[in-house]
């Protein structure tokens, strides 16, 4: 790209294959569907992408345009400051806000965690998902991923407390954490939550949709429920209290990197303990989240190891360990 003083934005859609099929109780997919924004400026280029969330009215080609839209913008100086009342949160302000602070980390000369004031990340373990299936299916995924320490079971509705207590006998070292992406009701709630603590589920992931999760705050809870679809950003914290122990921070969600840092300053101040989540995407996606994971109790970031391909210079991953992004990646 020609060297310019001037701030130059570019974006496209990319795919990359899943291995296997992902499925939660909303369905099932075969690739992992991406949008990367580039912004250069002085020989030097920002990365940052996004998946577009269907389950948010998010599509690839619209949230393409809309980061298109900020070419002007970009070329006049647009600051991640200036982004976040720019934009709306969602996954095209995520992209555009990580591609700027790879640029302004690599003009600076400083790492991402320098540049923002945060922690220098370390090695963390990593969730590793279960897709949703039969009993038998999962049973048989989660003896294949069974020295993994920490599981991620993708449950969906009926069967669930078969599905669980079949995935417990397959994999009874590991801490398992367990997400029904809202397909729990109110009538099965207490007796789902009972199964899951039967078999040492240590956190269980958005039971009921949100918007109709008032019951979580008429029972007693007997483990940590975590929030995922009825939390977005900050502004969304303060009304979860009474319902949710925890919230899962996912950049596409908050829209960036730059909310999702203050979202997770607010959430720990608010006494909610944090995953760091992710969609299913590449290594450019999960670069920036590492720099939540030092606030994180529960690390989600496998979106990588799902597809049958990552990126040049992806993420470090040993077996479910994973590590700080290099800065031939990202920041």
């Amino acid at each position: 790209m020609t060297s310019s003083k001037v701030p130059a934005l570019a974006a496209r859609i990319e795919r990359f294959p899943i291995a296997g099929s992902f499925t939660i109780s909303r369905g099932a997919k075969t690739e992992a569907v991406t949008v990367v924004a580039e912004v250069s400026r002085d020989d030097l280029t920002g990365r940052g992408e996004c998946v577009p969330y269907p389950r948010y009215g998010e599509t690839p080609e619209a949230t393409l345009a809309a980061i298109q839209a900020m070419r002007e913008a970009v070329a006049g100086g647009l600051t991640r400051q200036a982004l976040q009342a720019a934009m709306p949160p969602g996954a095209a302000r995520n992209a555009l806000d990580c591609a700027l602070i790879d640029l302004e980390a690599k003009a600076a000369g400083l790492r991402a965690w320098s540049l923002l004031d945060r922690p220098s990340p370390g090695e963390r373990t990593t969730a590793y998902t279960i897709s949703l299936g039969t009993p038998e299916a999962m049973a048989a995924a989660t003896a294949k991923a069974a020295h993994r320490p920490l599981l991620k079971i993708k449950l969906g509705g009926d069967g669930d407390t078969e599905r669980i207590a079949a995935v417990r006998k397959a994999a009874p070292e590991s801490e398992l954490i367990v997400d029904a992406n809202e397909a729990w009701t109110e009538a099965n709630l207490e007796h789902n939550l009972a199964a899951c603590e039967a078999v040492g589920v240590t956190l269980v992931e958005q039971p009921l949709p949100a918007g109709k999760d008032d019951a979580l705050a008429r029972i007693k809870r007997p483990l940590v429920v975590c929030a995922d679809e009825s939390v977005h950003d900050r502004s969304s914290l303060a009304s979860l209290r009474e319902r949710y122990d925890a919230v899962n921070i996912k950049l596409d969600k908050t829209g960036g990197l730059t909310e999702a840092l203050a979202m997770a300053d607010a959430a720990q101040a608010l006494g909610f303990e944090i995953m760091i989540g992710c969609m299913v995407a590449t290594s450019l996606s999960m670069a920036p989240a590492m720099l939540v994971t030092p606030q994180a109790r529960f690390v989600d970031l496998d979106g990588p190891l799902l597809l049958t391909r990552d990126r040049d210079h992806g993420l470090r991953y040993d077996d479910s360990l994973v590590y700080p992004p290099d800065s031939s990646l990202w920041g």
